[in-house]
């Protein structure tokens, strides 16, 4: 039992020669050290290296009829099955072109005929050494791998709390009006995957920047958090004064995150997302909105799509002045700010995944919210 062990435990050399004596004096040296297999042709070779268990190694004589080595070689190191097993070549073509092109095909290795027992045997145990050495540097590789990926996933987690922490602060810090936020950040994501699939969007959106701009939509209102107390708190109708201060919200913001920048040290997509959405997300496509009465193009793609997340959410909401619309309502709503209010792409792709927004919807089910989140839209 423990002999039949120690064989199975052992590398596994791979002879390929079409001489029988060959074979049998390579197989007697090798045997005591290794499990052998032995192949005649490049094309068994070939059969023998595929199959599982696969060979550790292989010593490849050159010179066979119908597929020499070199040929054999180089559909080894075309194969993703077979390209990491070493090859050595054994030959008698000891030339020195002969040995460039080995190399050059990916043997590792070229020992002359005839061979010598002790050369040859120490260049394949140094061989296999190698050999182990890379598996498990590529193992040590693989778990840096998950632990990097696995650091990066909390940091991403510990990020998108803080982001939603501060965000609740430009709602009076209602735990309530976190499930806005949470609502308008997937319908972002939801709305951003239908729209990279648009060939006027797809040089803009992918799975990186869809990501940074979601996590980045709960600081839409932030500024909102500089406005005076009492603003928030008024019952009633708010004037002209009080609606052109409410409206400073997108300029206050827009100075938080480029504080966070400089802090930073320069731009981070993130926070360059971040900002566009606090600065933008009030203009209207026909250039009616608000801070700077930006139309058409000239809004950035991340603050358009936010902008129609964010009126579709306010109307869905129970507000002191009006009811909350059904799902149906509020979408013909958005439907016919297409083109006045909403880039009319965007709103085609919003009303396309109307289904996914409604799940949403029931994910995080809407709260009653105060009548100046419906000023702030306006």
């Amino acid at each position: 039992m423990l002999d039949t062990y120690e064989n199975v435990s052992r590398p596994t050399i791979l002879v390929v020669d079409d001489t029988p004596d060959n074979l049998s004096l390579l197989s007697n040296l090798l045997r005591e050290l290794y499990r052998v297999k032995i192949a005649t042709s490049g094309a068994k070779a070939l059969q023998i290296a595929q199959a599982l268990p696969q060979p550790d190694l292989i010593l490849l004589d050159v010179m066979m009829p119908d597929m020499d080595g070199y040929e054999t070689c180089r559909l080894l190191k075309r194969d993703a099955r077979t390209v990491e097993i070493p090859v050595i070549f054994l030959t008698a073509k000891n030339q020195v072109h002969d040995e460039e092109l080995g190399l050059r095909l990916g043997a590792v290795d070229y020992i002359s005929k005839p061979v010598s027992p002790p050369v040859m045997i120490a260049r394949v145990a140094t061989q296999l050494r190698l050999l182990k050495a890379q598996q498990q540097l590529r193992a040590q590789n693989h778990q840096l791998k998950l632990l990097v990926a696995e650091k990066t996933q909390k940091l991403n987690q510990l990020q998108q709390a803080i982001v939603l922490g501060l965000a609740s602060l430009s709602e009076s810090g209602d735990a309530a009006k976190l499930n806005h936020l949470r609502r308008t950040q997937e319908y972002l994501r939801v709305l951003a995957q239908r729209l990279c699939r648009h060939p006027d969007f797809a040089n803009l959106l992918n799975d990186e920047t869809i990501d940074l701009m979601v996590q980045a939509a709960p600081l839409h209102d932030i500024g909102r958090i500089q406005l005076p107390d009492w603003l928030s708190e008024k019952r009633g109708k708010w004037g002209e004064a009080e609606l052109a201060l409410m409206r400073q919200h997108a300029v206050l913001g827009r100075e938080a995150i480029e504080i966070m920048e400089h802090c930073f040290g320069g731009p981070h997509d993130f926070l360059r997302f971040a900002r566009e959405i606090a600065y933008s997300h009030q203009e209207k496509w026909n250039g009616s909105g608000y801070p700077q009465q930006l139309a058409g193009e000239a809004i950035p793609v991340s603050a358009r799509m936010m902008c129609v997340a964010d009126v579709y959410d306010a109307l869905i909401s129970e507000r002191e002045y009006e009811s909350a619309r059904r799902h149906a309502d509020a979408l013909e709503i958005v439907r016919a700010g297409s083109g006045v209010h909403f880039d009319p792409r965007i709103v085609h792709a919003f009303c396309e995944v109307s289904d996914e927004i409604c799940q949403i919807t029931q994910r995080f089910p809407v709260q009653a919210v105060p009548a100046q989140m419906q000023m702030v839209l306006s």
